[in-house]
Order: structure tokens, then sequence, then C-alpha cells
């Protein structure tokens, strides 16, 4: 059942319509199986599938702006900047 559920997530957050809306549905369904599956409870569910959420939409949202790329600073921060390509 467990295999089932997720499997139904999963496919429905592929069948989200822009790139923001399928990274955050991808980025919460993992999250909420991977926080269930680590704390065992609903309430690691629940907090594994809002950081995945965010997570997944931020990326998503990196994927709608050509040009622009993810990054991460010497202290773990995310920012969104110009690809440095050709350097």
């Amino acid at each position: 059942m467990k295999k089932t559920l997720a499997f139904v997530l999963i496919a429905l957050s592929l069948a989200s319509c822009s790139q923001t809306e399928k990274g955050a549905g991808i980025g919460a369904a993992s999250g909420a199986i991977l926080g269930g599956a680590i704390t065992g409870n609903v309430r690691g569910a629940a907090v594994g599938a809002a950081l995945g959420g965010v997570t997944g939409a931020v990326i998503g949202n990196v994927n709608e702006q050509p040009g622009q790329c993810y990054y991460r600073d010497r202290y773990g921060r995310r920012f969104i900047d110009d690809c440095r390509g050709g350097y």
C-alpha cells in the first residue's frame, strides 16, 4: 500500500504544469517518503514534505529562468545568478 501511494504521488507531481510546480511536487513527495521512513511517524513525513516542496520549487524555478543557475556560497546559502559559462 505504501509503495502504491508513493507511485501515485509521484505520478501526480509529474502532471503539474510548470517546472516550479513539478519541482515542488516531486520534492514534497520525496520529502514525505524520506521523512516518514527516517522518523517512522507522520510528523516526520510532514516536515519532510514541507522541506522537500520548498527545495523542489526553488530548483524548479531556476529551470524556468534561461541563463540563470543555482549556486551555493561557502556558508551553504543558496542563490541564483547568471550562469558562468566559458571561463
